[in-house]
């Protein structure tokens, strides 16, 4: 068990028994791991030496006093201070941030876009990122973005890591590897990964050209929802999240740091990789989750409930069943409520709702709304069913209906999401999306008793 092996220039720990292969199960454990044996120190974190000339050093992502507090010990060859020199503001023009109001773009309205498209540039993870919204304000801590991935090339000895923020990524096309300070994460569609605010990380191509979506949370990080009277089971399963195994580098090759920090961008050229913790400890990590794995709850008798019920993660916000952010996943389930109009209900909404689409079609808008694609329904703007989803729910033989090869999911927030100008004016905007209601027919008649 002692053995180590080499990864796409990573050393590896041995897998743990039992588990996926590279991946440690749990949500918000205390996990513990190392790539050499002894590694790891023992029932202290700050030993006089540590082992293999190893520099301890800790990672908060809250602050110290915090109930409980978020950390992980990580023991690495160098501390960060040596990944770390002067900076130089560089920019990045795609990727903004809150607050961001353009004023040239109306962001009141219902939006939305077909699937951004690849072209023969070369992207990486940062300079592929297109920011759609923004809400809240970076600088304080609240509120989120959101954005379009497009990548086509591998980060080649350059790193990045937010200080402003934690990244959900949801792939739906290609296959992404984030090499980390804390191991190493393959993602694919149909699944999610949480990066969290300050880790260091690379982003390289395992299958392309890859696209996806990215909340960008800038509060409280995600966590799983209360379950209330559901109880233990169902939704997401705590186990079904996979943190990484210790990974490190120890190479000598000129490198260059990019941070993200109150949503402006700063490079640094240092002399080896960064990604050279050896052992750690803590329950503050990168994980993956397979969307797969989600056990969806709903009515079996009648009524349709709130999609709230879909919650995989929460991202809490100072005013208790407010949410600063919540990603609710749509998938896969039967449908077997009596007397019931069974798709999303007509409503207005005092949290704004981003959806996207990883693949198949969506219930409440089976048609336009395709895989890859956005749409925006921002605070207290009314949107619901098409003319033909409501019709096809309303006249319906309600016998039980199994809603296959469907897959979308709502990055909802409770601030006003603002569109950039990517959004309005480069992104393949529908324009005759809003027209999808104009051929609702009033029904009304005033005869008793008629449905």
């Amino acid at each position: 068990m002692n053995q180590q092996t080499k990864s796409h220039g990573l050393v590896q720990a041995p897998t743990p028994v039992g588990t996926t292969p590279g991946y440690m199960p749990g949500f918000a454990n205390d996990f513990e791991t190392e790539a050499l044996p002894g590694a790891l120190p023992q029932g202290m974190n700050s030993p006089q030496k540590c082992n293999y000339g190893l520099y301890g050093e800790q990672l908060s992502g809250t602050a110290f006093t915090a109930n409980p507090p978020e950390r992980t010990w990580t023991y690495r060859i160098r501390p960060s201070v040596k990944h770390s020199a002067r900076y130089t503001k560089i920019d990045l023009p795609y990727w903004k941030s809150a607050p961001h109001v353009d004023p040239d773009v109306i962001s009141l309205g219902q939006y939305r876009w077909d699937p951004v498209p690849h072209t023969d540039e070369g992207l990486t993870w940062l300079t592929g990122m297109r920011t759609m919204t923004t809400a809240g304000d970076v600088n304080t801590q609240v509120g989120m973005a959101s954005h379009i991935y497009l990548v086509t090339e591998s980060m080649k000895d350059a790193y990045f890591y937010s200080a402003d923020s934690e990244l959900l990524v949801v792939p739906q096309e290609g296959r992404l590897r984030f090499a980390t300070e804390l191991g190493i994460i393959d993602l694919e569609p149909k699944e999610i990964a949480i990066i969290p605010r300050g880790l260091v990380y690379r982003v390289e191509v395992l299958d392309g050209p890859a696209r996806g979506f990215v909340c960008e949370n800038y509060g409280q990080k995600f966590e799983l929802p209360g379950r209330g009277p559901i109880g233990a089971n169902a939704l997401a399963n705590p186990r079904d999240f996979k943190a990484p195994v210790a990974a490190f580098e120890d190479r000598e090759v000129p490198s260059k740091l990019t941070i993200k920090w109150c949503g402006q961008f700063h490079e640094t050229e240092i002399g080896q990789s960064p990604l050279d913790v050896v052992a750690w400890h803590g329950n503050y990590a990168p994980y993956k989750y397979d969307l797969s794995t989600y056990c969806p709850v709903g009515a079996i008798l009648f009524d349709h409930p709130d999609p709230s019920i879909f919650t995989v993660l929460t991202a809490p916000s100072g005013h208790p069943g407010t949410a600063n952010i919540d990603f609710v996943l749509f998938r896969e389930r039967w449908m077997v409520a009596e007397d019931t109009f069974r798709p999303p209900w007509y409503h207005k909404n005092i949290m704004s709702e981003l959806m996207g689409n990883i693949y198949g079609q969506y219930d409440a808008k089976p048609q336009g709304f395709v895989p890859g694609g956005m749409s925006l329904h921002n605070m207290m703007l009314p949107h619901g069913p098409d003319k033909n989803a409501f019709e096809g729910a309303s006249n319906a033989d309600l016998g039980p209906e199994k809603l296959d090869n469907t897959m979308s999911f709502m990055f909802e927030t409770r601030f006003p999401q603002h569109l950039t100008g990517f959004a309005a004016n480069e992104a393949p905007l529908q324009d005759d999306y809003i027209d999808c209601w104009d051929s609702l027919e009033k029904k009304f008649d005033g005869t008793p008793g008629k449905k």
